[in-house]
């Protein structure tokens, strides 16, 4: 019974994208990114919980890798769907979708800017099937791992609600700003390039000297930025990564 905690929790990151998933395709962005972040949570923990009760299995991670698509990989692209999608007067879903005829026409003129945003999910899906069959990522990452990639795109309507500045909103919502991003964070997300796994083995600082200043700029971040602080962290471990690696 004990070996399926770690799965049962790994479930509760499923449902948790799932949930995150409606909200985003209805466009409530703030809420999808909460559930999203909560399925992010239960993500870390699974991978802990199996290690401390020795419940490692093959079924566990797969079944992490499938919520993870979900989760991490689906709802940011259409999150990043929407975003594109607001900058444009001509939204997708005042149309009734009952009605095949009227989203039919309305799908043939409009704008298909927003798909550019689901190549996330497809890069999302390539990384997370690449990672499953490398033997060569228990002790670090090769490419940013989809959790991380997740919280940089669920943070932008983040920022725009809870901090609400002009400035970083013309940002957010412009056009080439989304579509760097988006093809900024495919390549991300399967670059050959080795990143820290921030897993402690032991708590002894000379060992994690890089885990422990990740943490401490992140905190800082946090309290100065906010949400802001979001891609400031994934930037900081990225760099901070390559620094450790030389």
């Amino acid at each position: 019974m004990i070996k399926h905690i770690p799965n049962f929790v790994t479930l509760l990151n499923l449902f948790c994208g799932s949930v995150a998933v409606i909200f985003a395709v209805n466009g409530f962005l703030v809420t999808a990114s909460f559930f999203a972040f909560l399925g992010i949570f239960f993500d870390f923990f699974d991978g802990l919980l199996a290690r401390k009760l020795n419940a490692q299995s093959e079924l566990g991670l797969q079944l992490d890798s499938l919520a993870d698509m979900v989760t991490s990989g689906l709802a940011p692209g259409i999150v990043m769907f929407q975003l594109f999608n607001f900058i444009d007067s001509d939204n997708w879903f005042p149309y009734d979708y009952m009605d095949t005829v009227s989203f039919t026409q309305s799908l043939l003129s409009s704008n298909f800017t927003p798909f550019i945003g689901l190549l996330i999910t497809l890069a999302s899906a390539y990384r997370l099937a690449n990672f499953n069959i490398d033997e060569n990522q228990t002790d670090s990452f090769i490419g940013l791992p989809t959790p991380a990639n997740t919280l940089l795109i669920l943070s932008f309507p983040l920022i725009m609600e809870f901090q609400n500045n002009d400035i970083m909103n013309s940002i957010i919502l412009n056009k080439w700003f989304l579509i760097a991003v988006t093809l900024v964070s495919c390549y991300l997300l399967n670059a050959n390039m080795k990143l820290l796994a921030l897993k402690f083995k032991t708590w002894n600082f000379q060992d994690n000297a890089a885990r422990y200043i990740l943490v401490m700029l992140a905190a800082i971040f946090l309290i100065i930025f906010q949400f802001a602080a979001i891609p400031l962290i994934i930037l900081a471990y990225i760099i901070i990564s390559i620094l450790n690696k030389k």
